[in-house]
């Protein structure tokens, strides 16, 4: 039983599918561990656009990152030993790599060359850091999911800020994937996979977490909550894992739901020239779709 209306539904067109030329179907150790040994040829994650209106996407199991021009033309920026899991560009157009197997990486676009940034915490190596979210005032916000979940609730969330300094925020969650902030930035709506939930994470004065909830619990798919993306009014789009995508509320109230059921729908940006054109990676195809919403993305700060 719901408590709300039936959200309207939103239909998808598909942007660009991944050239077959770039496609690579192989069984890895990244698919054996995060597609039941099934290969892959591609895993695409973490859109994210730059000032030109370039939207970047990551490879997970071939290590690979790509551009995709607003003609929808796929170029391979770079290609290196990792598992890039998700994607951000800081306002000033570097372009940060949250990758699985190595930790924080930083991106050259113009040499394809992949740097290492942060690969442990007190000497210790990160379980297998998943997405990130740049604050307005600089800072990084990213999730170390490894293969947590009910059965291991260790799941952490950390933040970078600009001096270097890293402050572990959570450290007992059933998998952090996707992460945004609010509208005001004092609390981090955080997407438990494995809870098939999405938290929120109050940010006391300090800067520390207090009284960490349940912002909206979701039901079904073939696996919870993963990427987000935030609008101008606060609502929240979360892609559920066979769900397609929600469209939230600032109160958690579901107003759309983007795609067909079924779909693989990852990870989601805001996009065009009015940013009310979602685009979506539909990881079970290698494609990216998009959705017309009714409300603007949120302006990001690395476009400014």
């Amino acid at each position: 039983m719901s408590l709300y209306a039936p959200p309207a539904e939103l239909p998808t067109e598909t942007f660009a599918r991944l050239p077959d030329a770039f496609r690579r179907l192989r069984r890895s150790a990244w698919s054996d561990a995060n597609r039941g040994g099934e290969p892959a040829d591609c895993f695409l994650e973490g859109p994210s656009f730059d000032r030109d209106g370039n939207l970047y996407v990551v490879d997970i199991p071939n290590g690979r990152i790509f551009r995709i021009a607003p003609d929808a033309t796929w170029t391979l920026v770079a290609e290196y030993d990792g598992w890039p899991n998700g994607l951000k560009i800081h306002r000033d157009g570097r372009i940060f790599i949250a990758d699985y197997k190595r930790g924080l990486m930083l991106l050259d676009p113009a040499s394809g060359t992949v740097a290492s940034l942060l690969d442990s915490r007190h000497s210790e190596a990160f379980k297998g850091v998943n997405d990130l979210f740049f604050a307005a005032n600089g800072d990084l916000y990213f999730t170390d999911q490894g293969q947590t979940g009910h059965q291991d609730p260790t799941g952490r969330v950390y933040r970078l800020r600009g001096d270097g300094r890293l402050d572990l925020l959570i450290a007992t969650v059933p998998s952090p994937n996707g992460l945004v902030t609010n509208l005001h930035e004092n609390q981090i709506y955080l997407a438990v996979t494995r809870a098939n939930a999405v938290w929120r994470l109050p940010l006391m004065r300090d800067g520390t977490v207090s009284k960490a909830g349940t912002f909206i619990q979701l039901s079904g798919g073939l696996g919870g909550p993963d990427g987000m993306a935030l609008d101008e009014e606060g609502g929240l789009v979360v892609a559920h894992l066979g769900m397609g995508a929600w469209r939230f509320d600032a109160l958690g109230r579901p107003t759309h739901q983007i795609g067909a059921a079924g779909c693989f729908i990852t990870n989601a940006a805001f996009g065009g020239p009015d940013r009310r054109t979602l685009y979506a990676v539909d990881s079970g195809t290698g494609s990216v779709v998009t959705a017309r919403m009714p409300v603007p993305g949120r302006a990001m700060y690395s476009h400014s």
